[in-house]
This record gives structure tokens, sequence and C-alpha cells, in this order.
């Protein structure tokens, strides 16, 4: 979390800025990944979070958040790149970044995710001016 909030602030948010959604609505025991059946149970409620908030963005952390929508990306692949996607029948802008716990275990990752995390910015205000031009 601590860290989360340090990328935020290299791209001036605060976590009251943002709203965060996961895949499970509950932590797995020993922090374990999810279980397919687990993700699935929880779709529902994570499909009605996203079409209430209807997000500008959407920026999956990891690969878990990722393969649910992408299952065929592989984040190693597409961090750092944006993504406009139909999901649900709607147009959704996407953006593939390493979950923030990825540089608790690999330091290099660090500057990884802080150089991603200056993306959202620029992606945003792309979003924004595309919209005025509507």
């Amino acid at each position: 979390g601590k860290f989360l909030n340090e990328l935020l602030a290299t791209i001036d948010l605060e976590r009251k800025d943002i709203y965060i959604a996961n895949v499970l609505k509950h932590r797995p025991p020993n922090n374990r990944d999810p279980l397919p059946e687990e993700a699935e149970a929880c779709w529902p409620y994570l499909r009605r979070q996203i079409e209430i908030i209807n997000p500008k963005l959407i920026v999956f952390l990891g690969r878990h958040a990722l393969n649910r929508f992408l299952p065929e990306m592989k984040i190693s692949e597409v961090h750092g790149q944006a993504f406009h996607q139909e999901i649900w029948g709607n147009q959704y802008n996407l953006l593939a970044l390493y979950h923030p716990a990825a540089a608790l275990y690999n330091g290099a990752m660090r500057t990884t995710l802080i150089d991603d995390f200056k993306k959202i910015p620029l992606i945003l205000k792309k979003i924004s001016e595309k919209q005025k031009e509507k």
C-alpha cells in the first residue's frame, strides 16, 4: 500500500482520487493466487462496480487483474501499454501495469512501475481531449 501511495504521488494523485476494485472480494488464505472458481464467483460484483463507476481508465495492477479481462495477454509483454477495448458491450480505456508488490520482490521493478505510472496522466489527457472532440 505504501508504494502504491508513492506511485500515485508521482502523478499528483492520492487514494481519494481513484477507485480501487479487486478481482476477489476477499483475501485468499496465505495470500495465495486466486483460484479460477473464486475469480468467477466474484466476477458479477466486479462487473457491476465497473458499470456503476464507468471509469475513464481502468488500470490493471498485475497479471491477475489483466488476465481476468484479457486472458491471452502477458503482463511482461504489455505493461505500460494502453488499450481501447469493448467489454460487456461498452468501450473502455485500459492500461496494464505490474502490481506494486512486484517491486517488493524485485527492486529493479520499482523504476519500471514509476515510469509506467507516469503514463497515466498522459493517457487521461488524451481521453479528455477525445471526449471534447465529440
